[in-house]
């Protein structure tokens, strides 16, 4: 079990990256606000998105490379696209799940103290984290973290069910035709499980992994992906449930101050599941927010240095350092701005991410099935297929948001 453990890093930081806002807050609203009628949209967006992680780390342990090297080689706009498209947008996803963290954690350790010592001492942490361990650190305390995650949500889920249904469970699916109902189905689907730039971040993470072990294996690398992406399903479930179960028909309505939303979150579950499931609750909440803002603010710096050195062909020797503080006071400056728009910032990324994520579904299958990946290492022919629906249902889904606006 322990030789297991050792080679598993890479999926579960793409685990602990995926699962936070998108189900935290997402997965729980779709089942205080939907019942279980939006079951269909969670599972077809982890199927049709799937190829597209995939192909992070299989494209990682095939070649020694990540997925930008590859980029870089199918043309320098890709690259180019990349970088403007990151730079865009890491500052408010940073933000956001940073915000709801800091809301989470003063809700759980009932502080008095402000949003923003909250925010100071999350991103202090997490800086902490990064600099002193760096990606040993990381992956081992990711692997605690998913774990302890997993066991608290499905403890939480257990109590919920006999505690809240007397009837029959209604698995009635939908499919929102209201501008506003549309809205959140797409920014329900632009993080779940994650934004599809993560695959680049997996295939960073497992360049990274094969530095402190024996370099992955394809067939290491792929086995370890789909423990932490069947996970995300499992918890995205899990969430969702417990918004059903728990808030469904309650009237409550969420608010878009992360502090209140927090408040409301555990004091919702407590006042239906009993006080004595406070921890229980807490501990899913904050392990959930926290692996995404430690992920987060590893993967972006991480990301932004290799993009800039194969633009300007060179060695950033303090990149990572120089990006991971850039983003900090990238994020310190959002914050101040915007610090009660949770809502609003959450609702903005996520909408981004999934219209922007037909372009790394698209560049992610022209190089695996490129003559930069060896042949061996090409998708099977249901991959093929699956990879042409996937790319398909973006873009459909993306126009019909577009033409609702």
């Amino acid at each position: 079990m322990n030789n297991v453990l050792k080679k598993l890093g890479p999926g579960l930081l793409f685990a602990g990256a995926a699962v936070g806002v998108s189900h935290l807050v997402q997965s729980t609203r779709a089942g205080a606000d939907f019942g279980l009628g939006l079951v269909w949209v969670l599972l077809a967006v982890h199927v049709f998105k799937y190829p597209f992680f995939q192909f992070g780390p299989r494209y990682a342990a095939a070649t020694g490379e990540s997925l930008l090297d590859g980029y870089k080689k199918l043309g320098k706009v890709f690259i180019v696209l990349y970088f403007i498209i990151t730079f865009a947008t890491m500052f408010t996803i940073q933000t956001a799940v940073t915000i709801v963290t800091a809301g989470i954690a003063s809700a759980v350790f009932k502080s008095t103290l402000s949003l923003q010592f909250w925010t100071a001492i999350i991103t202090g942490l997490c800086l902490l984290i990064l600099l002193i361990g760096k990606y040993k650190l990381l992956d081992t305390l990711m692997k605690v973290i998913i774990i302890t995650l997993s066991i608290s949500t499905i403890i939480a889920v257990s109590v919920a069910i006999p505690s809240t249904t007397s009837d029959t469970l209604d698995f009635h699916q939908i499919l929102p035709d209201t501008k506003t109902g549309i809205a959140f189905l797409i920014a329900f689907m632009g993080w779940m499980p994650a934004p599809l730039d993560v695959s680049v971040w997996q295939s960073l993470w497992t360049v990274e992994k094969s530095k402190t072990t024996e370099r992955l294996t394809p067939k290491t690398a792929l086995f370890d992906f789909n423990i932490g992406y069947f996970a995300t399903i499992f918890l995205g479930l899990g969430f969702m449930c417990l918004g059903y179960l728990v808030m469904f028909n309650s009237n409550e309505t969420f608010s878009g101050s992360a502090a209140i939303f927090a408040s409301q979150f555990i004091q919702l579950y407590t006042a239906h599941l009993g006080n004595w499931t406070y921890i229980i609750i807490g501990i899913a909440a904050l392990t959930t927010m926290f692996s995404t803002t430690l992920t987060t603010m590893d993967a972006s710096p991480r990301s932004m240095t290799k993009s800039t050195e194969l633009l300007f062909n060179s060695n950033q020797k303090y990149g990572y350092y120089s990006w991971m503080l850039f983003l900090s006071f990238g994020t310190a400056f959002i914050f101040y701005f915007l610090n009660s728009e949770m809502a609003f910032l959450i609702k903005t990324a996520t909408i981004i991410s999934f219209l922007t994520a037909p372009f790394y579904a698209i560049t992610n299958y022209i190089l695996i099935s490129s003559k930069h990946t060896p042949k061996a290492w090409h998708p099977s022919k249901s991959m093929h297929i699956l990879s042409w629906l996937g790319i398909a249902f973006l873009i459909s889904f993306s126009i019909w948001y577009l033409n609702s606006l």
